[in-house]
């Protein structure tokens, strides 16, 4: 009997470590988003890691825009089934689009992996803005919402999620909210610098360079609590109970078995463990939110109804 254990014991050994012994010849990453963007540069970052850990003799990465994610997200479902070294970046981003747009996919038909990281907004004005605090803008918005503009991400987007929350926070219909969608990061930096919008949503990490040269004021962070070495204040330490952070995650295959999904989640554990990730991270302001198992899982369930919730809120829900 001992010696039965372990023979058995030294079978799963040894299948564990073939399994693991040699790295992917090739993992192919689908990013739903145009090169050089919060989602390429996300899914580039991760490709990197996983050569440098090893889990990837080379990485394919391939970029497929269109429908706020869904239609890469159409074409990962089509084309990666039975394929374990196939991974799709997706994030709030995603979740936002699919409820406005309802199109004939979901985050429901694929694997979810691993949250990677996330990213805190920031509420900025220009410099000689008359609001000079988190308040002076609600209370300016509550008086009247279409006079106060708003600019941030694409319609549906985090910026425009959080914009709606905090409508929904100081008794204002988020749908009456002035906002204002830019395509680009570049674009709307670009407007809220050259004072033609009253504010602007968008990461710290975007905006952290203007901010500290004194060109733009910060006026609350969407984080639960202050972040370190950042003098900013929350909403939530000025009375606005919003934290909504902008994460990316790794989904897989719609059809991974349970032993499959281990191996994908050891993978994508190793690399933004590895210092090729860390590294990135640390140089984009990246915030580690990575989780996994069912702690992720419960996580993604959670903000796919608050999402759910706000988007029609928001006037955006496309009728049936």
């Amino acid at each position: 009997m001992k010696m039965t254990k372990m023979l058995a014991a030294a079978a799963v050994a040894l299948s564990l470590s073939a399994a693991h012994a040699e790295p992917v010849d090739v993992m192919k990453i689908m990013v739903p988003a145009n090169p050089g963007g919060g989602f390429d540069t996300v899914g580039r970052a991760l490709g990197e890691a996983l050569t440098a850990a090893g889990q990837a003799k080379r990485v394919q990465v391939e970029n497929k825009a269109g429908a706020g994610g869904a239609i890469g997200l159409a074409q990962f479902v089509n084309n990666a089934k039975a394929d374990p070294n196939s991974l799709f970046i997706a994030g709030i981003v995603t979740v936002g689009a699919i409820e406005a747009n309802k199109p004939p996919v979901s985050l429901d038909m694929v694997t979810p992996v691993a949250r990677l990281m996330g990213e805190y907004n920031v509420i900025v004005v220009p410099a000689n803005s008359p609001y000079k605090t988190l308040k002076d803008l609600t209370d300016a918005v509550k008086a009247n919402p279409g006079a106060v503009s708003v600019g941030g991400g694409s319609a549906g987007g985090v910026d425009h999620i959080m914009m709606g929350l905090v409508a929904k926070a100081i008794g204002v219909p988020p749908a009456k909210i002035n906002y204002v969608p830019y395509a680009g990061g570049g674009e709307g930096k670009a407007m809220i610098l050259g004072g033609h919008i009253a504010a602007y949503v968008s990461g710290y990490g975007e905006l952290a360079d203007v901010i500290k040269g004194g060109k733009l004021r910060a006026l609350a962070l969407s984080s639960d609590k202050r972040l370190d070495g950042v003098d900013i204040p929350t909403m939530k330490e000025q009375g606005i109970d919003v934290v909504l952070f902008n994460w990316r995650a790794v989904f897989a295959e719609p059809k991974l078995s349970a032993e499959q999904t281990k191996a994908v989640t050891a993978m994508v554990d190793a690399a933004v463990h590895n210092e090729a990730w860390k590294t990135k991270a640390q140089k984009l302001e990246w915030i580690d939110l990575h989780q996994d198992g069912d702690a992720f899982r419960n996580f993604l369930a959670e903000e796919q109804k608050r999402v759910a919730a706000i988007i029609p809120e928001l006037g955006l829900a496309k009728q049936p």
